[in-house]
């Protein structure tokens, strides 16, 4: 065999040899396509299976004994916020549904926010105290629960609170800015047209109003009012006969047991433990539902693969 015969063969097992290893390679590609998605299929059927059988719901694995069940009413409450009534209303009504729910704790840990979505969420806690008198619901606050927080808080049968808790602020406010003049001095002319002579009610740009004020100050009076008498049909003979109660000042927990705006001191596991006596808790707090989650989880799963492997199918 001649050096030219020898360099054509070599070169043919050399094209025989990378023909293979690129089968080989787009055999092993298939395959692991293949098994993503079997994995992807197993993961979705499993998934399925625990919703019809009831084992899984809006995130939340149900359990064959008694317990406690748990909802968190963090921050602001506003009607757009995680701790709107809508969404707050919604876990309630699901954990006083739950047939293995023994009392409902309500923690709260909230600055106050909106009186009427406050005021929505104190309504369905009565409803469902009389719907459900078999199921206590007790309020545990954390850090805060001052204003539209206490708003909510005493349709519970209980109040529970640290000792260094900050509670009450049972009072209304309206604030803003006045930036009389300033547009003038900066030589912006403001062109302001109404219909209706207290239209501009309250505008920062133009000077307080008297009557508008005593306007201001009425409505405020009226939600003052309306949140005090919640107040006094929440707690009843338990709260004390002392007018700066309703002033808008915030007391310590300790104190707010004295004053009848709380009832004892202890945390939501004490609460469970001590008081329901059913010690296992259940978050019933309202978060994204695992199909909504699982479905935008896939989506992120398969984008990223296929940005990772789009290369091997050029």
């Amino acid at each position: 065999m001649n050096e030219s015969e020898s360099k054509k063969e070599d070169w043919e097992r050399t094209l025989l040899e990378n023909l293979a290893l690129a089968a080989l390679r787009e055999q092993r590609r298939t395959r692991n396509w293949g098994i993503f998605f079997k994995v992807l299929t197993f993961l979705y059927l499993f998934i399925l299976l625990f919703f019809a059988l009831g084992w899984i719901d809006d995130g939340k694995v149900r359990l064959s004994e008694k317990h406690s069940a748990l909802i968190d009413l963090r921050g602001v409450i506003v009607a757009d916020g995680n701790s709107s009534a809508d969404k707050i209303n919604a876990s309630l009504r699901s954990a006083f549904q739950d047939k293995n729910t023994k009392g409902v704790i309500l923690r709260i840990n909230s600055p106050g926010g909106s009186p009427v979505q406050a005021g929505y969420i104190n309504d369905e806690i009565r409803r469902l105290r009389v719907r459900y008198p078999d199921i206590p619901l007790y309020a545990v606050v954390g850090d805060i629960c001052a204003s539209g927080g206490y708003y909510v808080a005493v349709a519970a049968d209980k109040i529970f609170v640290d000792k260094a808790s900050l509670v009450g602020s049972i009072g209304v406010l309206m604030d803003g800015f006045g930036f009389t003049g300033t547009l003038e001095k900066l030589g912006v002319e403001r062109r302001l047209l109404t219909a209706g002579e207290n239209k501009s009610f309250l505008d920062p740009f133009m000077p307080l109003d008297p009557i508008q004020k005593a306007h201001a100050t009425t409505l405020l009076r009226e939600i003052h009012e309306q949140f005090i008498q919640v107040v006094k049909l929440g707690r009843g003979v338990r709260l004390k006969n002392t007018p700066e109660i309703f002033s808008g000042i915030v007391w310590t927990g300790q104190k707010s047991i004295d004053l009848g705006l709380a009832d004892e001191i202890g945390n939501a596991e004490f609460v469970a433990r001590e008081i329901i006596k059913a010690e296992t808790l259940v978050d019933f707090t309202p978060r994204e539902g695992l199909s909504d989650l699982f479905t935008k989880r896939f989506s992120q799963i398969i984008l990223g693969f296929l940005s990772e492997n789009i290369w091997s199918f050029r």
